[in-house]
């Protein structure tokens, strides 16, 4: 990356020594507090979803019944399936609570294998760089690593085989995307959404603030 490139990095950071001729920090140090604040995000991220009412008490990622199926839901519990519906509900948000700690793996990898241009990329990128970053590098070997673990949770759930056959009549009358007809492969999908989401908010965070996170090198190239 050329320097000038870095230098419209650092501005749109507020980055301490990038403005003038005495460029104080080098590109290495720069693209190595872009990494550690990414990775702080996704460990913080992970910390607060992946332990007990991580979803279910958060009302930014509970995971609920999709549209249709929500929808139906008081004629379900008039007719009364209303306890069923609701340890339906809870088991959905407990099977991402469990499988969210399994990513920490994988998050950290990517954010550490990130390049000088993943940097820049991410800095430019507006709100949403940071969750299209890590859904580009993850979400799919996360969405096989979640599966079982949801399937075992919701599996459970006296609800969950009757989930699969209405969601699959809803989806063949198109009513309810197709992704979202397997109790699976929408628990997981919401599950990864939701933890993109927290990496985000928490990456912005660390922005407004990094002298607040302890960290040295955050301090140096974020710091005003």
């Amino acid at each position: 990356m050329k320097r000038r490139e870095f230098m419209a990095m650092a501005a749109s950071l507020g980055v301490v020594g990038f403005a003038g001729p005495a460029w104080s920090l080098s590109e290495s140090d720069a693209a190595v507090g872009v990494r550690a604040a990414i990775e702080r995000g996704a460990i913080a991220a992970v910390g607060l979803l992946g332990r007990t009412d991580g979803f279910l008490g958060n009302p930014k990622v509970r995971i609920d019944l999709p549209g249709p199926l929500a929808q139906a839901s008081g004629l379900l519990k008039a007719a009364g399936y209303g306890r069923q519906l609701d340890a339906l509900v809870t088991a959905m948000n407990r099977a991402a609570e469990a499988a969210v700690p399994q990513a920490r793996t994988l998050l950290v990898n990517a954010a550490k294998s990130m390049s000088v241009e993943d940097a820049l990329r991410i800095v430019k990128g507006g709100d949403t760089s940071v969750t299209d970053f890590f859904a580009r590098k993850t979400r799919e070997p996360l969405t096989q690593q979640f599966l079982p673990i949801v399937g075992r949770a919701t599996d459970k759930v006296s609800l969950a085989a009757k989930y699969d056959a209405v969601a699959g009549r809803a989806a063949r009358l198109g009513l309810l995307k197709e992704r979202d007809a397997d109790l699976r492969g929408y628990v997981t999908g919401r599950t990864l959404d939701g933890l993109y989401l927290v990496i985000g908010e928490q990456e912005r965070q660390m922005r407004r603030d990094p002298v607040g996170t302890g960290s040295a090198i955050l301090r140096k190239v974020f710091g005003g």
